[in-house]
């Protein structure tokens, strides 16, 4: 019997990316789509590429039977929302915002499933994780795992503009991004928190302050490429064995052999990841969709576990490299 689950806070590009998976996959129907401003209007009115998908509307009604709920509204939304709502004891919650990501009193599983897939099946509460914070993350766990990270790393990331949400804003309308590039929080962004605390999860030695982060537009729509390097004496056989081993058993997070194009990734819940050495450095390149694996996707995918089903249940996408 399909698992019925509802959307709430559908409107923007995460939910919408959201409501096309759950649509598609076989084991889930969507029976609701939650938004105060699109109430009343067609999914596909919205979001075009549903139309002939599905004849749901948008609804300011959440059903009472379902089994799973996807919040996907703006960061610091989620937590009053839920406390002024109860679906009982055994309803799913999944939320894309940051606000139970940290660690605090709150019953929220940080949902990395590279990093907590066990914990991650047994949870009810999952707190998905941000897609800068995705990328950096996986392209380091390898290295925390063994002890590795000993210096500073420095993280140069460039995110489309999707990154950004839907609302038009002065950095994010196309003729501000387009055939542009900037930088914005350096040094400052707010997914740093989170990556520090997965990292000293590996390695309980590990400063946060040794993270160098640098955030970038880009002036595309969807995608996070991320150049990280550190010094490391480990030589580049034994950093690509680490790496394999580590990944080998988690379906999403590939390594490459040559140098990759972020289109290969694009409109997929892959991670990419391609190690280099360099005069006793060590890059890593790492490419997600900020959508779906930064978003989305890994929402899905963390509800697989959670449901014991397949990790990549309704998530062998095809990408939009030719």
């Amino acid at each position: 019997m399909k698992q019925k689950v509802s959307i709430i806070g559908g409107a923007g590009y995460t939910g919408g990316e959201l409501i096309r998976l759950l649509l598609n996959h076989p084991q889930t129907e969507l029976v609701s789509v939650h938004s105060r401003s699109q109430n009343g209007k067609l999914l596909s009115e919205v979001h075009p590429d549903l139309l002939g998908e599905t004849a749901l509307r948008f609804s300011e009604e959440i059903p009472d039977d379902i089994q799973a709920v996807f919040l996907c509204l703006p960061h610091g939304q989620s937590a009053p929302f839920l406390a002024s709502h109860d679906w009982g004891e055994e309803v799913k919650i999944i939320d894309l915002s940051s606000d139970f990501r940290m660690k605090g009193e709150h019953p929220f599983v940080y949902g990395l499933p590279e990093l907590n897939r066990t914990a991650i099946q047994q949870a009810r509460f999952l707190a998905n994780p941000g897609c800068f914070a995705t990328a950096i993350q996986l392209a380091f766990l390898p290295l925390a795992a063994a002890g590795k990270l000993t210096g500073s790393m420095h993280v140069h990331a460039l995110t489309g503009s999707t990154g950004a949400g839907q609302q038009p804003g002065a950095t994010t309308h196309f003729s501000w991004r387009n055939n542009n590039v900037s930088i914005y929080k350096p040094f400052s962004h707010q997914h740093e928190g989170e990556i520090g605390q997965s990292l000293q999860q590996l390695q309980a030695g590990y400063d946060p302050a040794q993270l160098n982060f640098l955030p970038l537009r880009g002036n595309f729509s969807r995608g996070i490429f991320a150049s990280a390097y550190l010094e490391t004496e480990l030589p580049l056989a034994a950093a690509q064995k680490l790496y394999a081993d580590y990944y080998e058993t988690h379906p999403f997070v590939h390594l490459s052999t040559v140098n990759p194009d972020m289109k290969s990734i694009v409109n997929t819940n892959k991670c990419v990841l391609h190690l280099s050495k360099h005069q006793g450095k060590l890059l890593i390149i790492s490419m997600i969709d900020n959508l779906l694996k930064g978003a989305s996707g890994q929402a899905v995918q963390n509800f697989n576990l959670m449901m014991g089903w397949e990790e990549s249940t309704g998530l062998k996408l095809k990408s939009i490299g030719f």
